[in-house]
């Protein structure tokens, strides 16, 4: 039985309608995809970058470009490897929608890269002093909540009281989180006492975290809050709001909380994502049985 071939111009017509007229079109419809604003950072500097660097446009770029490009690359594997992923993303993108024919990253493999989370996990002592040696109510609230509810920056910079509910002695909080997730995270009543302290008289629209003009906190005044507080607490200036999403999950595990739990009060798509800290914090290990 013989397999008839599809003319060229038969196979170009079956392709789907181009959705973009040009590569800066192409970028926007490929970066709209992405629900992270952060992601959305990286990846357009990302796309701007390689573009800047072959000045052709991506309908022409061969694939010996793109790996020689990344073989170029100044920085860590990690530099690369998000470059590398960005990269991939965007011509897999272009070809679905029809703008490409062929896919050139197809063929490009990402670096794999250290995993640096234990570096990044503090000690349950350090992230309390953070928070007891915060003089201002709001900030201190404000990293109570980052570690006690284990909540993202963006989602922390999200939250309104109406998002707040009482749960019996505490209390819960629905956030509107990554990828277009909303979960329901129930807080501690330690973490609810202070919570409803700060409220006042606001109205339930209002912003959790007031900013000094009167609207919602940014991420980059966040950082600054942690930042400081770090130093206060004599901590590492690489400390970030993320770095008490880390203690939150890899303390709540040390203490013996189903991973399943912290999975779901962290947000994360896979359990494996959240078995990343049982991994970087083990509680036991072969080395203690030797006599070395």
């Amino acid at each position: 039985m013989s397999t008839a071939l599809v003319p060229v111009a038969d196979a170009v017509e079956a392709l789907p309608p181009a959705q973009a007229d040009d590569d800066a079109q192409m970028v926007r419809l490929w970066l709209a995809r992405s629900a992270s604003p952060n992601t959305r950072r990286n990846y357009e500097r990302e796309a701007r970058r390689f573009l800047e660097h072959v000045g052709k446009p991506l309908g022409s770029v061969r694939m010996g470009e793109l790996q020689d490009y990344l073989a170029g690359l100044p920085g860590s594997s990690a530099t690369v490897a998000l470059a590398a992923s960005a990269l991939k993303s965007l011509f897999t993108f272009a070809q679905e929608v029809g703008f490409l024919r062929f896919n050139i990253g197809a063929a490009v493999k990402v670096p794999p890269i250290k995993n640096t989370l234990a570096e990044r996990i503090m000690s349950e002592a350090d992230a309390l002093l953070m928070i007891r040696q915060e003089p201002v109510l709001r900030n201190r609230v404000l990293l109570t909540v980052l570690y006690g509810g284990g909540l993202r920056i963006s989602e922390v910079c999200g939250l309104r009281w109406r998002d707040l509910t009482n749960r019996d002695e505490a209390g819960q909080a629905t956030v509107f989180g990554k990828g277009g997730k909303t979960r329901v995270v129930l807080l501690s009543a330690s973490t609810w006492k202070v919570l409803t302290a700060l409220r006042g008289e606001a109205p339930a629209d209002a912003p959790v975290f007031l900013s000094r003009k009167g609207g919602a906190l940014d991420p980059s005044a966040v950082h600054r809050v942690v930042k400081a507080a770090a130093a206060r607490a004599g901590l590492p200036g690489e400390v970030s709001a993320h770095w008490l999403r880390h203690a939150h999950a890899s303390h709540s595990l040390d203490r013996g909380a189903p991973i399943h739990l912290v999975q779901a009060t962290l947000g994360h798509a896979s359990v494996a994502t959240t078995g990343r800290y049982l991994h970087a914090r083990p509680s036991e290990s072969s080395a203690r049985f030797l006599g070395v």
